[in-house]
């Protein structure tokens, strides 16, 4: 059996993203899908008033929100994404991210 390059998720079987992250009080949850040199894919479920403060990255950051409404500020500019939407994070751009209300969001990153 091969090496599974996609973690933590069921292969060959239709699943909804955001049931594998749950929103707990007061905390940031993540499940990470994969990670290597090259990319980077993550669930996250923020309660509401959870926020990852200002940094940047290497790579592009994009997000994708599957449920609520999350702030994203990227270099001093804010956007407000609701479930389907999706923001594009540039790399080396300082951004953070703060939970309006709760929701959750896949976040892949390409280095």
């Amino acid at each position: 059996m091969s090496e599974k390059l996609i973690k933590n998720i069921k292969h060959e079987e239709i699943i909804v993203l955001s049931e594998l992250v749950s929103v707990q009080e007061g905390q940031i949850v993540s499940k990470t899908l994969a990670q290597n040199e090259a990319l980077s894919i993550t669930l996250f479920a923020f309660d509401k008033g959870e926020e990852i403060s200002t940094h940047d990255s290497n790579g592009d950051a994009m997000v994708s929100v599957l449920e609520g409404t999350g702030k994203f500020t990227v270099d001093g500019k804010e956007y407000l994404l609701s479930a389907g939407q999706t923001l594009v994070m540039p790399a080396k751009k300082p951004h953070a991210v703060y939970a309006v209300e709760s929701f959750k969001m896949s976040l892949t990153v390409v280095f």
